[in-house]
């Protein structure tokens, strides 16, 4: 079963920092953004067909919205995206007494709540300022609620699959924790750990979970993505990818059967990047036996 797990390099981009993969079913296509190239991007894998929309500020991730096109997070704000016509408009600000923060990871809770983080903008690729960052949620009336505060990079999220546990990432703190989880009101509550990873190990980033429970973190700097179960906190599989910047995954194709996941080109020296003529590109991971589940559009 393990010697059938495949990985290939599905799309070159190069991105500087790819970054929050999300499989949109309807269309059947990969949504992805590039944070510092500034754009948002979508692949059709049957037809191989390739789109960017250009964002005018570092866009940290990309979303489905129920009325239609998308909601991303650009700069400090929440905007929506026409994709035919690439207008963007800003629909509420975050941090606003925190002009060097920017949006990074965000996705949408099992009631349509956009949850979305945000940290210091990077000086340089290796020096953030720590404690800066913040996670909010966004409801469909654009209230914004802060629920946690003094974050270093606000990174990645999902839900149980009873709805009722929230998992999420401070890539700094090495560590996955979980929350107790209130659908109705959005609250977050009872925070434990799940997995905590090695100094040295690199930094957990983007995450997904799968039908059975399991969580996927992309191990930056690991170079690889592993599969947690959060009910034991064991590391169940690790699978290396062929670049060092693995920064976030996701589940998609038609039967939800592959994980595909992002990575960065950002940060690399030149004998590093000689070495990883792919980073920056989209991985496709399959014949992992599992699938994983829909991703779901901003009630807003």
């Amino acid at each position: 079963m393990m010697s059938s797990v495949k990985v290939e390099c599905v799309l070159k981009t190069g991105a500087m920092i790819g970054e929050g993969p999300l499989w949109e079913d309807s269309q059947q296509t990969l949504m992805f953004v590039d944070i510092a190239g500034q754009k948002i991007h979508r692949w059709n894998p049957s037809t191989n067909q390739s789109e960017a929309v250009e964002t005018e500020d570092s866009v940290g991730f990309v979303v489905p919205r129920r009325s239609g096109g998308y909601v991303a997070g650009v700069g400090r704000s929440i905007v929506a995206v026409d994709w035919s016509t690439q207008m963007m408009t800003s629909l509420v600000e975050v941090d606003e007494d925190k002009p060097n923060n920017r949006l990074n990871d965000g996705k949408v809770d099992p009631r349509g709540r956009l949850l979305a983080g945000t940290m210091a903008r990077e000086e340089r690729p290796a020096e953030i300022q720590r404690q800066q960052g913040s996670l909010f949620s966004v409801t469909s009336d654009l209230s914004v609620t802060k629920h946690l505060t003094q974050l270093d990079i606000s990174n990645g999220m999902d839900w149980s699959l009873d709805q009722k546990t929230f998992f999420y990432i401070d890539s700094l703190s090495l560590t996955v924790v979980a929350f107790d989880y209130d659908t109705d009101s959005g609250r977050l509550g009872n925070r434990r750990v799940v997995y905590h990873l090695a100094e040295g190990e690199g930094l957990p980033d983007g995450m997904t979970l799968d039908a059975d429970g399991c969580l996927w973190v992309a191990i930056y700097n690991g170079g690889r993505v592993i599969k947690i179960d959060p009910e034991t906190g064991v590391c169940l599989q690790s699978i290396s990818l062929p670049v060092t910047k693995t920064t976030s995954c996701c589940f998609g194709g038609p039967d939800f059967c592959d994980l595909y996941v992002t990575s960065a080109s950002l940060g690399l020296d030149q004998s590093e990047s000689c070495k990883q003529p792919l980073a920056g590109g989209v991985f496709r991971i399959s014949g992992l036996g599992v699938r994983g589940c829909a991703s779901l559009s901003f009630s807003g």
